[in-house]
């Protein structure tokens, strides 16, 4: 029956790898669990950097930080253009604007790091399904075998049944005619 496995592994695969390579998946597929929790993994690797930048791109990603940071533009524009006699940033707001550049560009590559490793954990997401799913259709497959041995076994004791009622039927007619 391991054999077999093996051989559904290679065909499921049927993919170009290096026989160490296919012979590690097999082994994995085959004789060990193969599920993983990858929220649970993926947290335990986070480094310091990582947490901010996912805290930031969880703030930065919301409409709350959307409609707060466009009040306080709107305060700044309304305090420095109308409000302010001697204004801090007078209309064209260049200090505004410059703000703006450095918030955004140190904002951008934080949110694209969270991002790649939001990405990462979904590649090891994907592999983790695949093999799952690999490993359930090895299990069907045997159950599958298994029926079918099941079936033979049933359809043989049901012919046995069958012969025996035939023969004490042909006894007890041969009994009658007698």
């Amino acid at each position: 029956m391991e054999k077999k496995k093996k051989e559904i592994v290679k065909m499921l695969l049927n993919q170009d790898l290096g026989e160490k390579d296919e012979e590690e998946i097999i082994d994995l597929l085959v004789d060990s669990p193969i599920t993983i929790d990858v929220d649970k993994e993926n947290d335990t690797k986070m480094t310091l950097g990582d947490k901010v930048a996912d805290k930031l791109s969880e703030v930065a990603g919301s409409w709350t930080f959307i409609i707060i940071f466009s009040s306080f533009l709107l305060f700044w524009i309304i305090l420095n253009g109308i409000i302010l006699t001697k204004a801090i940033d007078p209309y064209p707001f260049i200090l505004l604007n410059l703000l703006l550049s450095c918030l955004a560009a140190l904002q951008a590559p934080i949110i694209m790091m969270s991002q790649n490793r939001q990405a990462k954990k979904d590649t090891i997401r994907n592999k983790n399904d695949y093999h799952t799913d690999l490993k359930s259709e090895l299990i069907l497959e045997q159950l599958y075998d298994q029926l079918e041995k099941v079936i033979k076994n049933q359809n043989k004791i049901l012919s046995y049944i069958k012969e025996n009622e035939e023969e004490k039927q042909q006894k007890k007619t041969s009994k009658k005619a007698n």
